[in-house]
């Protein structure tokens, strides 16, 4: 089954806690938390008093993903807070396989992300230790980008990559999902959607939306 999480990035801030339920009633597999720091994306957004919030109002997983740099300084406050999973950026970490293990150290899964302009070559010594690799089908840091179809190809390589290697790591991909490009992502190899404007919009309920973005992928 093709996993998708809802990000409250898109979301009503003044409504977060009851937004994250709607998103969760309407059969979300996860809620991503897109935490940015004002320097390697240039948007501030959550702290870990957001994931600590949501964590008593939602019983789905929390996937916090860490556009900031030197992420190691914060992992722990953030699995503390509840977090199921960190997402560290490659880009943001001077030593992306320590930060990877120290995550696993904190009893959490450790995912780990790749813009639009990082090869797939700089994952290859991570990937037997990596919970999920996210693809960013848009460069970091804001919502509502359009989706950028040149990485499709890799998340086609990433995918003969891990299978080459017999292993079973799921591929996600965050950035301009919606019911026309959700298709295209699962046919290359994606079996996790991270959507944020496409869940939480005007045009129609998170429940509908959601239910759209499940029968695209069918």
């Amino acid at each position: 089954m093709i996993v998708i999480e809802a990000s409250i990035l898109s979301a009503n801030y003044a409504r977060l806690g009851e937004q994250a339920r709607e998103a969760e009633a309407a059969g979300v597999d996860a809620i991503q938390i897109d935490v940015m720091d004002g320097s390697f994306v240039p948007d501030i957004t959550f702290g870990p008093g957001v994931v600590r919030a949501l964590r008593l109002l939602v019983s789905v997983p929390l996937d916090v993903d860490l556009m900031i740099v030197k992420p190691e300084r914060h992992l722990a406050a953030f699995a503390d807070a509840g977090a199921d999973r960190l997402i560290a950026h490659w880009e943001a970490c001077t030593h992306p396989y320590r930060v990877l293990q120290s995550i696993h150290e904190l009893g959490v899964e450790a995912g780990v992300a790749i813009g639009p302009g990082t090869s797939l070559s700089s994952l290859e010594e991570l990937l037997e230790l990596v919970d999920m690799i996210q693809i960013m089908t848009v460069n970091p840091g804001w919502g509502g980008q359009p989706f950028l179809h040149s990485q499709l190809d890799k998340i086609r390589r990433l995918r003969h990559m891990l299978d080459e290697r017999g292993l079973d790591v799921p591929i996600g991909v965050d950035g301009g999902i919606d019911t026309t490009t959700a298709p295209l992502v699962v046919s290359a190899g994606a079996t996790m959607m991270v959507s944020g404007s496409s869940i939480y919009n005007d045009k129609a309920s998170v429940a509908q939306n959601v239910a759209a973005l499940r029968a695209s992928v069918a």
